[in-house]
């Protein structure tokens, strides 16, 4: 019996011990631990993703020139969509059946418990209507996004796009990245994302068993608020930007102008362009559009396309010969209309016999003849055995002005031109087997020196700051603090004596007072300037034209190339001199030539396209020609007069040019 009695006690002291464990550890679980509570708490709290404003960007005077605008995604958690009407769903939001199936598939594989895009950019329209009856989609949420908007529609190239981060952007990005978030695809959306793009916030909202929002949870304590990303302020100036695009429509170039005493550069235009807007929100039709367009608008040609500087090296050629002390500003040459290298003769423009020049004469009137002697003493002078000795003396101090290595521009993707080195030719003649005739047209600006617009302008704001620059740049502020990088306000000297710079500069004043850019002199402004006229292997030469003014304190340094357009004072010039006017004054005078702006804004100067094809296709284009004319012919007995003129299609593409003068 005392037996039966004790077990009693012990079985009844094991139940109580057991209630006492559940009882603490329901007292841990709903007390203590929060963990429990979190779990619970995400069946009913829904944490939606609030994305920041992207930061605006402005021209230097505080113009705007992108901005954003608000629209709204769809976006899917898998794991939460209940069964529901999917056909009506799919006419709801203007999609197919096969459509959602594969979208819904693609939500699954990125995460059934994470939300995802599945249709963007919705009409405001739409958007209302689809909230009314969100609720009979559940795991369907509306989303609102920022996108970009650019008002004026100018400076395409350099604001670069937007668009959705790839999935090895989103591996790299250590978590930030999400599906469906956007990124700096080019230009200075690339260049500052991590500035622009700002931080998203978190707003944690109470649903019901519907998905239906019932208000926000504890009040918003634990949300977190979007950033916006930083304002911008570009050193563009958004009235020389505009000019710029309109004297280069229906053309193919570059203007680039820059700040000397800064290096800020005031416009970026690169010809074609294209309406920024077209790159906003779902443009798949416009990118294939843009790409596919022979002219190649997304090509940055003040910093991607090279060309030979033609003529408008010669300024330089003379900086260094002048301080290598192989001719001073008094050095003469009776130019016969050619020069003699070797065995060569290479003829100034069109043959025409300058006589007597000196430097300054010799900048003015374009004497190929003045440059090439230059060119040969200055690879010479060491003698025909060390050609390549000084050749590379030669290349190093054109490399000082620039030429031949990226300026370190504040935009992605820069070329740097190109500067051949003595082992280019080594490997091209045999090494000992070239002199300075074989390479004669270096001094000149053609062969196979290569610069890209960038390059030009800046040199010009050397020879403005009498042998030094600042690495141009694009941006000159971020938020409401002066903040750019160190290496642009560095100042890079070009070791050239200050002394050479004026001889050179009275032959660039006299290039715009009388010589062969006088057309295009501004009343009462100092322009100085060099035209280049650039042979081309594929058509008419480029039009090419650098300069900076006004003489005293300059204030805009400039390069215009307009490819297969001709002489560098007919087209290249005065469109130079209508931006620099209208910087200097913000008006555009008349000239006493008679140019005026409209008229080159009018102009249609795109290059013919030749599309090459090979023996095979021709014969096969002759082929079907040759029946669909035998067809016509059986439909048609009786021939008019009238139709024996066809027209034919020409198309027009943007080449990079080969040789310039």
């Amino acid at each position: 019996m005392n037996q039966f009695f004790e077990r009693r006690y012990v079985i009844g002291g094991i139940f109580i011990t057991i209630i006492l464990i559940l009882l603490a550890r329901l007292f841990y679980i709903q007390i203590i631990d929060d963990k429990y509570a979190l779990y619970a708490n995400k069946n009913v709290i829904r944490p939606i993703i609030q994305y920041p404003a992207r930061g605006p960007i402005l021209d230097r005077n505080g113009k705007v020139l992108v901005t954003n605008d608000l629209v709204y995604d769809i976006t899917v958690v898998p794991k939460e969509v209940k069964p529901f009407d999917t056909l009506e769903f799919c006419k709801l939001i203007g999609i197919d059946k096969p459509e959602f199936d594969k979208r819904f598939a693609k939500a699954i594989k990125y995460s059934p418990n994470l939300s995802s895009p599945f249709e963007k950019q919705l009409s405001p329209q739409l958007t209302a209507s689809l909230q009314e009856r969100l609720s009979e989609f559940q795991g369907f949420s509306v989303q609102p996004h920022p996108i970009r908007t650019y008002p004026d529609s100018v400076a395409a190239q350099f604001l670069g796009y937007i668009g959705e981060a790839s999935t090895d952007k989103i591996a790299k990005s250590g978590g930030y990245y999400r599906l469906g978030d956007y990124i700096g695809i080019s230009g200075v959306e690339k260049a500052y994302e991590d500035v622009l793009r700002g931080q998203r916030g978190v707003q944690n909202m109470m649903v019901d068993s519907r998905g239906v929002q019932k208000g926000s949870y504890a009040n918003g304590v634990y949300d977190t608020l979007a950033v916006p990303g930083e304002r911008l302020t570009s050193s563009l100036d958004l009235r020389l930007q505009k000019l710029g695009e309109k004297l280069m429509k229906n053309k193919v170039g570059s203007i680039v102008a820059i700040e000397p005493s800064t290096g800020e550069i005031l416009a970026f235009v690169s010809s074609p362009g294209y309406d920024p807007n077209l790159m906003v929100g779902k443009r798949g039709t416009n990118y294939t559009m843009l790409n596919d367009n022979p002219y190649k608008p997304f090509l940055i040609r003040p910093i991607q396309a090279n060309y030979h500087p033609g003529s408008s090296f010669k300024p330089l050629s003379a900086l260094i010969a002048m301080q290598e002390g192989v001719i001073t500003p008094q050095t003469t040459y009776n130019c016969p209309g050619y020069y003699t290298a070797g065995n060569r003769r290479i003829k100034c423009f069109n043959g025409e016999r300058h006589g007597l020049v000196t430097l300054s004469s010799a900048i003015a009137e374009s004497c190929n003849g003045y440059f090439d002697m230059v060119f040969e003493k200055l690879i010479n002078q060491k003698g025909p055995k060390q050609t390549d000795t000084s050749f590379t003396i030669w290349r190093n101090n054109v490399a000082k002005f620039g030429l031949g290595s990226r300026l370190n521009l504040d935009l992605p993707a820069e070329g740097s031109g190109y500067l051949p080195k003595a082992s280019y030719y080594d490997k091209l003649y045999r090494k000992g087997s070239w002199r300075s005739s074989t390479v004669i047209s270096l001094g000149i600006g053609q062969g196979e020196l290569e610069a890209t617009p960038l390059q030009l302008a800046n040199i010009e704001a050397i020879i403005a700051n009498r042998g030094f620059y600042y690495k141009p740049h694009l941006i000159k502020s971020i938020g409401s603090k002066q903040i750019i990088k160190n290496e642009y306000t560095v100042k890079n000297y070009v070791a050239v004596d200050g002394q050479y710079f004026e001889s050179v500069i009275n032959g660039m004043q006299n290039v715009v007072d009388y010589g062969t850019a006088a057309g295009s002199k501004i009343p009462g402004i100092i322009m100085c300037g060099k035209t280049g006229t650039a042979d081309n292997s594929h058509g008419k030469p480029n039009s090419v034209f650098v300069a900076f003014a006004p003489r005293e304190n300059p204030k805009i340094a400039i390069a215009v190339v307009v490819e297969n357009a001709g002489q560098g004072a007919t087209w290249a010039a005065p469109i130079a001199s209508f931006i620099v006017e209208k910087y200097l004054r913000d008006s555009i005078t008349s000239r006493p030539s008679g140019i005026e702006p409209n008229y080159y804004m009018n102009a249609n100067l795109l290059p013919e396209i030749v599309v090459k094809t090979t023996p095979a296709q021709k014969a096969t284009a002759d082929s079907i020609k040759k029946l669909k004319t035998d067809s016509a012919r059986k439909k048609a007995p009786v021939k008019s007069a009238n139709n024996k003129n066809q027209s034919s299609v020409k198309y027009m593409a943007a080449i990079k040019p080969k040789d310039d003068e």
